[in-house]
């Protein structure tokens, strides 16, 4: 808000009253000229303004589409035409998009050359069949066809235990006239083996 300050040799009500008409004016005057650059967002704009930006950016909305992702894919038009055509880019397009995590695979066993496979989890492909269709109108590539593929998460459980070589040891007391001879030998698993005769 303005706030204004008007030099006068006189104070009082009658001044207080035209300084805070004069800033609510003026603070009008401003929102009025702000307006046209906050149509310029897609994300706060009118809706018959975004149907002009959307017109400008080549995007159509589609059949009981959410105005929230018309006003997505307008204001994203730009940078999802920078991406169109890579793995990684209709990759971002779809995280953008609200679709999600996606897996690509340009070139899959037993199919076609032409042939990209997109996973997608089975809620995706029920909550978007629209949006999927005409983001690879889109942004897919040329001369290539999809198929879609779905990936079902599933828990697994590992029992993870240790195993490995046991080993005993005893021990073993000589009499006084007993001796103690031969060598001790180092065999695999790190055991000493003594003789000794009593």
């Amino acid at each position: 808000m303005i706030k204004l300050t008007l030099p006068f040799w006189l104070g009082g009500p009658e001044l207080a009253k035209l300084t805070n008409s004069c800033e609510q004016f003026y603070s009008e005057v401003e929102d009025w000229l702000r307006w046209p650059l906050s149509q310029l967002d897609p994300g706060t704009c009118s809706e018959g303004v975004l149907n002009l930006l959307a017109w400008q950016r080549d995007i159509s909305r589609f059949k009981e589409e959410p105005l929230s992702l018309f006003r997505k894919r307008v204001q994203y038009a730009f940078i999802n035409n920078v991406d169109a055509g890579s793995t990684a880019g209709i990759k971002r397009i779809l995280e953008r998009l609200g679709v999600g995590y996606c897996e690509v695979d340009e070139r899959t066993p037993g199919l076609d050359w032409d042939i990209i496979t997109l996973k997608l989890s089975d809620s995706q492909l029920a909550q978007h069949p629209e949006l999927l269709s005409i983001i690879l109108q889109m942004y897919g590539r040329t001369c290539r066809r999809y198929v879609f593929s779905t990936i079902t998460p599933v828990k697994l459980f590992i029992g993870v235990n240790e195993f490995s070589h046991d080993q005993m040891t005893q021990v073993a007391q000589l009499h006084n006239t007993a001796h103690l001879y031969g060598q001790s030998q180092l065999l695999d698993h790190s055991q000493q083996v003594l003789c000794a005769q009593l």
